[in-house]
Parts: structure tokens; C-alpha cells; sequence
């Protein structure tokens, strides 16, 4: 796993398409007026907080590939960063700030229970070499200044955030959110819970259309393995196309396309889509969401499984310039061959060659000659 990891590592960045090729033109530079400020100093803070040599572990440089490995195993096998079960109170707040100050208040909230619900599977099997609340690593990449491109990371199970920032712009992606179980129903943090209205509201969407259209958008309604064809089937992520070193991948459209969506639906699949782009912070969320509005006449919604109450499934949106997953995955921590509610992982994507802000950094330098740690406009 570790070779294959490294081997796709090494592949230069392209970007998620549809086709093997970007579109171009989708991500401008732009002034958006909301400050990135905030995300700056807490990025200082914490580094500030660490000795001399976490702070060495924490670093790296912009341009570094660890951006590219992150992992949501959770065996150590390609971790980097400074481990936050590694650092006293202070420090691990100090991390904790700066999540918070990347992300919306919800946003935040899902990442600490996500966290915390990795705590209780460390209660149920007794694996605390492989699970717990701090076995999370962070990275900040490049110099967090008013003035220059710079980004930071967590990694770890269930939960990885890749903060782009430049200038006033943000960029959040990849995210994986997940966890095992999804409600703690014992332990310290009984009655944490996430991706609950992920999950709900992605089934409320599809009750919402009709038969014809259920019939464009659900490609299999079952996914269990019994059912689906072996490329649909599970693998070590399930059904999710995008996970770890899943850079480069090509996923078609699939499903139904919103030009033959009521008004209504049209807007249901946006409140849909906003539960993950208000995993931002406020004032970049809405810019986020602002951009999947302008190219929803292009967007698709894919469904795989069932459709009632109690029922498993998958689900996807994708457009030019978003692509989310929701999957009910096998057990891994309980004993599930099959897809279970307990067990639930989600993705966000930026199409098209933005993920980690790589499409803003490679207009930056297309636009800026460095002279002396300046940034001087080409002429």
C-alpha cells in the first residue's frame, strides 16, 4: 500500500476530470474582501507555541509533495507533521485554533467529534496504537504571510483538511470526513454524532424526484456487494472515486444533469451541496457556494442504493468545479462485510486541477517573478 502510495505520489499533478483533460479558465485570481487574516495568525500562534524541533517537524516547504500524502488509514505509514498527542494542552489548542479559524463553526464541530468519535473506537477495540482523539498530524507549508502563497494541513483518520491561502482566497480541498461509528452510543463522548444530515438529507433529495428522474440518477439500487458489478463493488474505500492518491483520477458524469430538475430541486440540490461547502468559514463558504450556483446547469447527481429510511447508499455531485461523495462503507472497526449506517466516509473535491490551490499557485507564478523573497509582476 505504502509503494503504490509513493509510486502515485510521483505522478505530476493534473487535477480530477472528467476526461483527462482540464478545463481551463474555471478558478481566477480575484480580490474577494474577506480576509484571510485570521487564518494567518493562528497559524503563527501555533507555530509559535511549538519548541524548535516541532516546529522542524511541522514544516515544509510549498511546493512539497506531503501536501499529496495524506492518508486516511489509519496505520502510520506515510504520516508527516507534528502529532498533536505529541504536544502539551497549550500547543494541541493552539492547533485546534487554527482548524476553527479555517472552518465554519459546524465545520469545526464535525472535525473535534469526528475526533472524538475516533476516541471511542479506541474504547470499543482497545487499539490505541491506531486509534484515539490526538493521533492527528498537522503541516503548515510555505510562510504564512499577507503577502505570498502558504497552506497547512491535518491528516489523520477519518478527518484531512488541505488549507490553500492566497491572499484573500481559500482553498479547503481535498476533505475527507468520516467515521466509524457515526453515534457514539457509549463511552466518554456518548451521544457525539456526525454526518448525520449528510446522510439524511441526501436521502430526502432523492425521494424528491420522480420516478423518471430516479431513473436517471440511480445507476444500481443496491450496493451491496451481492449486487453490484465488481467495478462498483468494495474496494478499500468503498464506493468513493476520490480518496488518497486518487489525484490524477477520471470520473465521468454519471447520473441525472440539473437542467432536467425542477426549480425546486435545483435549489434542494444546492442546500444539499452547502452542507459541505459550509464546512468553510463564513464569507468563503459563500464564495464557494456561489461558484457550484454558477455552473449548476452543469452539474450531475449520481445515487447507488437504496432509497428508504433505513437503507445504505452512495451518492455523488459533481460539476466542473466541485465533486462530493457520500458512501456507507463496510465495517472495518465492527465486524461488517457489507455497508453499514455506523460506517460513513464523504469527500470534497476541487475538479480540474484546484485541489490544494494547485490551479491560484500556478497562475501566482505565472503572474510574479520572486527577487529576493519578493513578489515582483512579470511584465
Amino acid at each position: 500500500m505504502r509503494d503504490n502510495g509513493e509510486r502515485l505520489v510521483q505522478e505530476p499533478f493534473k487535477g480530477i476530470t472528467t476526461d483527462g483533460n482540464v478545463v481551463p479558465d474555471l478558478f481566477p485570481l480575484a480580490k474577494t474582501g474577506v480576509s484571510t487574516e485570521p487564518i494567518r495568525r493562528a497559524a503563527l500562534d501555533f507555530l509559535d507555541a511549538l519548541d524548535a524541533n516541532q516546529r522542524q517537524q511541522a514544516r515544509f516547504d510549498l511546493t512539497s509533495d506531503a501536501w499529496r500524502r495524506w492518508w486516511n488509514i489509519h496505520p502510520f505509514l506515510m504520516r508527516h507533521g507534528v502529532q498533536l498527542e505529541e504536544l502539551n494542552d497549550q500547543q494541541r489548542a493552539s492547533a485546534l485554533r487554527l482548524v476553527e479559524s479555517t472552518l465554519s463553526a459546524s465545520g469545526a464541530r464535525t472535525a473535534r467529534d469526528i475526533m472524538r468519535l475516533n476516541y471511542t473506537i479506541g474504547e470499543i477495540t482497545g487499539s490505541w496504537t491506531e486509534y484515539g482523539e490526538w493521533i492527528y498530524f498537522v503541516s503548515i507549508f510555505g510562510e504564512p504571510a499577507a503577502d505570498q502563497p502558504w497552506g497547512w494541513q491535518i491528516d489523520g483518520h477519518h478527518l484531512i483538511v488541505n488549507c490553500f491561502v492566497i491572499d484573500d482566497q481559500v482553498v479547503i480541498t481535498p476533505v475527507f470526513m468520516g467515521s466509524e461509528p457515526v453515534v457514539a452510543e457509549t463511552g466518554l463522548y456518548k451521544g457525539t454524532s456526525v454526518l448525520q444530515t449528510e446522510q439524511n438529507e441526501g436521502l430526502a433529495f432523492i425521494n424528491a424526484l420522480n420516478a423518471e428522474q430516479r431513473g436517471k440518477a440511480i445507476l444500481y439500487d443496491s450496493i451491496l456487494s451481492t449486487v453490484l458489478p465488481p467495478e462498483r463493488g468494495i474496494g478499500s474505500d468503498g464506493r468513493v472515486q476520490t480518496a488518497a492518491f486518487r489525484d490524477n483520477m477520471q470520473i465521468p458524469y454519471e447520473g441525472i444533469r440539473c437542467d432536467a430538475l425542477t426549480a425546486g430541486q435545483r435549489e434542494q440540490l444546492v442546500r444539499l451541496a452547502a452542507l459541505y461547502t459550509n464546512k468553510l468559514r463564513a464569507g468563503h463558504a459563500e464564495l464557494w457556494l456561489n461558484s457550484v450556483r454558477q455552473y449548476l446547469d452543469d452539474t450531475h447527481f449520481m445515487w447507488m442504493g437504496g432509497i428508504g429510511l433505513e437503507d445504505v447508499f452512495y451518492y455523488r455531485i459533481h460539476s466542473p468545479v466541485i465533486l462530493i461523495e457520500f458512501d456507507h462503507q463496510p465495517g472495518i472497526a465492527f465486524d461488517s462485510d457489507e455497508p453499514t449506517r455506523a460506517h460513513i466516509h464523504t469527500v470534497i473535491r476541487t475538479p480540474n486541477g484546484n485541489d490544494y490551490g494547485m490551479d491560484y499557485l500556478r497562475q501566482h507564478h505565472a503572474r510574479y517573478r520572486h527577487v529576493n523573497g519578493q513578489h515582483v509582476l512579470k511584465s
